[in-house]
């Protein structure tokens, strides 16, 4: 059965799929639902301040008596003081992305803390594990938002193969074929977070979630590339005018303040436009908005029901 896996145990969780921690939506109504849904529901605190972090961990409490973390990219501005919060208010799952988590590692593990570390390369990846983490999040550049350069498909069994943390898949993933495919890969679970904005429950504007059923296979572009921080979004005025200034040389200071703000103006305020739209490739296989629970069941379902095909169907001749 698929809720066997090591990373249902590791995190207490019914079933392998851990939602991503997105910045702006990651909050405690997508949490809480993913988290009662027999998944790992993660908040993502992005650059929020600590008062903020703190008012969804005590919502998500109240909305789930089942097992969620945080996220914290290392780049946020608040984060020693969010990691207090994570520690006073007793949370039991950390997600570190966007940056080097060892220097946090004594602290987190000295209060019994899980660490779940997301990376995007095969050095990093063997790095980390050397270190006391529970698990590793490989993500592949199908994801959205901030991304590395090895596609899911070829990052994933390299870096199962050369760790001996369990291994969760995210990038391009969004249904129960996928699940199978990284279980088969060498995954334990899979990450998803682009499947989770079209839900009922996530706090994106309609105008976002609209767009994504929308999308094609060639709907995303990739920003940020000369400068060192590619970003996945789904391609609008703003990624054209960002990536027309990124070839004519601007400086790093132009392009974030092209940028400033332009996360919340799109996924929350429904600007397509001028909004930052941070969205996976997968986004062209995503065609409905339909509650959490509904999401993970028939992700569920279909993963069983392809195994069975897989072991009674030959695809070779005797």
């Amino acid at each position: 059965m698929l809720d066997s896996f090591s990373v249902c145990e590791l995190f207490d969780i019914k079933y392998p799929i851990i939602q991503g921690g997105m910045a702006q939506l990651g909050t405690h109504e997508l949490a809480s639902a993913v988290s009662n849904a027999g998944g790992l529901g993660i908040i993502g605190s992005g650059g929020m301040p600590p008062v903020w972090l703190e008012e969804q961990i005590v919502l998500t409490k109240a909305e789930t008596d089942k097992p969620f973390g945080v996220n914290i990219p290392i780049f946020s501005p608040y984060l020693e003081e969010n990691l207090k919060v994570i520690l006073d208010e007793n949370v039991r799952i950390v997600a570190f992305g966007a940056g080097d988590p060892v220097p946090y590692i004594p602290l987190l593990k000295e209060a019994g803390i899980k660490i779940l570390p997301v990376v995007a390369r095969v050095d990093i990846a063997t790095r980390l594990d050397c270190y006391p983490i529970d698990a590793l999040v490989i993500e592949g550049n199908e994801s959205g938002g901030h991304i590395g350069k090895t596609s899911t498909m070829a990052l994933l069994p390299q870096i199962a193969g050369a760790v001996k943390a369990p291994v969760i898949a995210a990038g391009g993933i969004a249904d129960g074929k996928g699940l199978v495919a990284a279980l088969a890969l060498g995954a334990q679970g899979i990450q998803m977070g682009t499947r989770f904005i079209c839900s009922s429950e996530c706090i994106a504007h309609n105008n976002f979630k609209e767009e994504i059923i929308k999308a094609n296979d060639r709907a995303t572009v990739v920003t940020g590339i000369t400068a060192g921080h590619p970003v996945r979004c789904l391609e609008n005025k703003l990624t054209r005018k960002y990536n027309d200034i990124e070839k004519s040389g601007a400086s790093q200071s132009v392009l974030e303040d092209l940028v400033l703000g332009s996360l919340y103006t799109g996924v929350i305020q429904g600007n397509m436009a001028e909004g930052s739209l941070m969205i996976g490739q997968i986004a062209g296989l995503i065609r409905d908005i339909k509650p959490v629970k509904s999401i993970i069941e028939d992700i569920m379902k279909e993963a069983e029901e392809t195994i069975d095909l897989l072991l009674n169907h030959k695809i070779w001749k005797l």
